[in-house]
């Protein structure tokens, strides 16, 4: 009778709808014990309970299960017979000689029985359970998701901010913060409040697969179509030593001063221009002729370089008071090594010192003949200062270019080639692009290197914006996510996504190329690495305005002897100093190197707070002196000896204090304050410093050749008539590299 007047914690729970902890906390409130969810409760709790919740149903607890304790009885003892009855089955092959015997009959009592077994067969009936009526939904929306339930996202889904949800929660008593999960049941209450239902989907377990790497992106190589080619601007290289007018005979072509701008009237970049010039053969019709102003200095190898492999002529620059110069034969190699045709330029005729015919002769040595000797080669005497032989220039550059057949497909994706690469105020990255092949449109999605971006703009070399740009066209693209080395290709993708990918493809190999393991450290080579970890190592920070110029001023830091003392570059990047800038060379005892840029606001104070050195320059060769001589001032002072003079023991006197030495000066002179050594017999018997140094009876700081005086020595007493007393002292000098 017990049992009946009780119900089971959790049994109660299920009737009321609610968790056995939400009842435990529910039944705790009301003063009735209970330790556990499976505890039981008298009926008149159980209904203080349950009118808590305002249900009036039935609590009457579910009567046990009989059919679990029916079949034991019944199924045991009826189960074992069956077994012995089968070898009495076996006979049952002989039962076709006696078909109808009286015998079988008693048999068939013994089968009886046994088919008393056949109360297995209910048995069966009550394992598959009946299946459950799906529940109809109480509200119209429901919200899915998957397990873990992550407060945020729950909360996300619900349309709730973060902390409305924590301090429902907080009711609830579930204390969780904003990343932490929740169970099933507090998320279907939430979602209950807010009349959501509430569905959490299984996560299906797959078996183990491997997968296949990502195909990877590629750049689709198009085969253009002769009718789909027309003919194209030439791109031109003026090339030539540094101070031979280069960059003033573009200004003449373009009437434009450039050379007034770059610092010390050398150009330090890659600049390209485009220019109109009148068609000589079809008049009133204007050629577009697209040039390259490349530097001459020495540390631009790799931008001259550059510049003959994305050009079709090279004028090459030569002054005809100078003649050929060591950047003249290096433009002259590039172009060859480019298979590119050259046009000589003999500029500056207008001064007195001219001499064109040497020029000639020089430049002949190198494969340069003229056409008027027999060779190949166009020469065309010019003057930058008075604009003379500049048309006569332009027309054979005109006249080549049509010999050339220069053809391209505007109408394709385009191809082209950085120039230049810097870091703009207010506009973050920015590339000078040559277009090869194809058109280039504002808005198309682009890929360089391992940069990618979205085409937002494009400016011409007058500074204007336009809305494309075709073959054999410079211009300036904004839009890209990161600084690009020149010499890089742009290619046009068909989406942002490809680009991406493609870009994210090219920075994961460039990353594990540089990943290398470092040499191990063996016995053999342990000494030298401890000597290298004690080597002087000057540490830098460079900062240019364009990426050409950093790559130049790069290779030729790298060119700098670095036997004695090491050169490391820690960070170079284009662009402003800023305050990150000296922060890392704070951290990194380096100095900050700028050429061509300017502190942001506030650098300077952060620098001197920090201690951090800052060099701007605008010149190279300035810039390389200056690093060169701050490496050989790390280097440690060499000490050497410089001999003073000497002195012969020529007697020994006794005094209060000890024993003096009488000396003649022989050469040179003794100095108080030096240091000596005593020679006997040419042996070393003593080093060290002079106590006393007196001449007469005063004391003297310093004794010529030829005049005596008294020595004593610190320490040492040991004197002998005959002994040489050596004066010398320590210089540092400092050492070169």
């Amino acid at each position: 009778m017990a049992a009946q007047q009780q119900i089971r914690v959790y049994d109660l729970a299920k009737k009321l709808g609610a968790t056995n902890k939400e009842l435990m906390d529910k039944i705790h409130a009301l003063g009735i014990e209970a330790k556990q969810p499976s505890s039981g409760l008298s009926m008149a709790d159980a209904v203080r309970v349950a009118n808590e919740y305002g249900y009036k149903g039935d609590l009457t607890p579910p009567p046990p299960p009989k059919p679990v304790v029916k079949p034991k009885p019944a199924s045991a003892p009826a189960a074992a017979p069956p077994p012995p009855p089968v070898p009495v089955a076996t006979p049952k092959p002989t039962a076709p000689s006696a078909a109808m015997p009286a015998p079988a009959t008693p048999a068939a009592p013994v089968v009886a029985k046994a088919p008393a077994a056949p109360v297995v067969a209910p048995v069966a009936p009550p394992p598959p359970p009946p299946p459950p009526a799906p529940a109809k939904p109480k509200f119209t929306q429901t919200i899915h998701m998957k397990p873990p339930i992550v407060v945020k996202e729950l909360a996300g889904k619900l349309g709730l901010k973060p902390f409305q949800l924590i301090s429902e929660l907080m009711e609830l008593k579930v204390f969780a913060s904003i990343n932490q999960t929740i169970d099933e049941s507090t998320a279907g209450k939430l979602c209950e409040r807010h009349k959501f239902n509430f569905e959490l989907e299984k996560r299906i377990k797959e078996h183990a697969q491997v997968h296949a790497p990502p195909p990877k992106v590629e750049i689709k190589e198009t085969v253009d179509k002769k009718d789909e080619m027309v003919a194209r601007p030439p791109v031109v290289t003026i090339m030539g030593h540094v101070d031979h007018g280069k960059t003033s005979l573009l200004d003449a072509i373009r009437k434009a001063n450039v050379a007034a701008g770059e610092a010390g009237g050398i150009t330090q970049h890659i600049g390209a221009y485009q220019v109109s010039v009148p068609d000589p053969e079809k008049k009133g019709q204007v050629r577009k002729i697209t040039f390259l102003d490349t530097p001459g200095h020495e540390a631009f190898t790799a931008m001259r370089a550059r510049g003959a492999n994305v050009t079709d002529i090279v004028i090459l620059v030569v002054a005809a008071d100078d003649g050929m110069m060591p950047q003249t034969v290096e433009a002259i190699n590039h172009a060859q090594a480019a298979k590119v045709p050259i046009i000589v330029a003999v500029n500056k005729i207008d001064k007195p010192t001219a001499n064109v015919l040497k020029a000639k002769q020089q430049l002949q040595e190198k494969g340069l003949q003229p056409e008027e000797w027999g060779g190949q080669t166009i020469y065309c005497e010019v003057s930058a200062t008075t604009k003379k032989g500049i048309d006569k220039l332009l027309e054979m550059v005109l006249l080549q270019a049509e010999v050339m057949e220069l053809t391209a497909n505007p109408t394709r994706d385009a191809v082209g080639h950085i120039v230049e690469a810097q870091v703009e105020t207010g506009r973050g990255p920015t590339a000078t692009a040559l277009v090869r092949r194809g058109t280039l449109h504002v808005g198309d999605a682009v890929v360089c290197g391992p940069h990618w971006g979205r085409v937002k703009s494009l400016i011409d070399d007058q500074g204007k914006n336009i809305k494309e740009a075709g073959p054999a066209t410079p211009v300036k693209v904004l839009g890209l996510a990161g600084v690009p080395l020149p010499g890089m290709e742009l290619n046009v993708m068909p989406s942002e996504r490809e680009a991406r990918e493609l870009a994210e493809q090219r920075a994961l190999e460039a990353r594990g190329a540089k990943t290398e393991s470092g040499p191990k450290v063996t016995l053999e080579n342990l000494f030298d690495q401890l000597a290298e970890s004690q080597r002087k190592t000057l540490k830098l920070v460079l900062k240019a305005d364009v990426q050409g110029s950093l790559e130049a001023i790069r290779e030729t830091l790298k060119k700098l002897p670095t036997d004695k003392v090491d050169l490391e570059i820690i960070h170079a990047a284009v662009g402003n100093i800023s305050e990150s800038d000296v922060l890392l060379a704070s951290a990194s005892k380096a100095v900050i190197i700028g050429f061509n840029v300017r502190n942001e606001a506030g650098v300077t104070d952060v620098a001197k707070h920090e201690g951090v050195q800052i060099k701007l320059y605008r010149i190279i060769y300035e810039l390389v002196d200056q690093v060169r001589e701050a490496m050989a001032g790390l280097l440690e002072p060499i000490s050497r000896e410089v001999a003073l003079g000497h002195a012969d023991v020529k007697q020994v006197f006794e005094i209060s204090k000890g024993l003096v030495a009488g000396c003649l000066v022989s050469d040179g002179r003794i100095a108080r304050n030096s240091r000596v050594r005593l020679l006997r017999r040419k042996a070393v018997q003593f080093e060290g410093q002079i106590a006393t140094l007196k001449r007469f009876q005063d004391d003297v700081n310093e004794v010529r050749a030829g005049l005596e005086c008294g020595i004593r020595l610190v320490n040492f007493s040991d004197y002998q008539v005959g002994d040489i007393i050596e004066a010398y002292t320590i210089e540092k000098v400092t050492q070169k590299l």
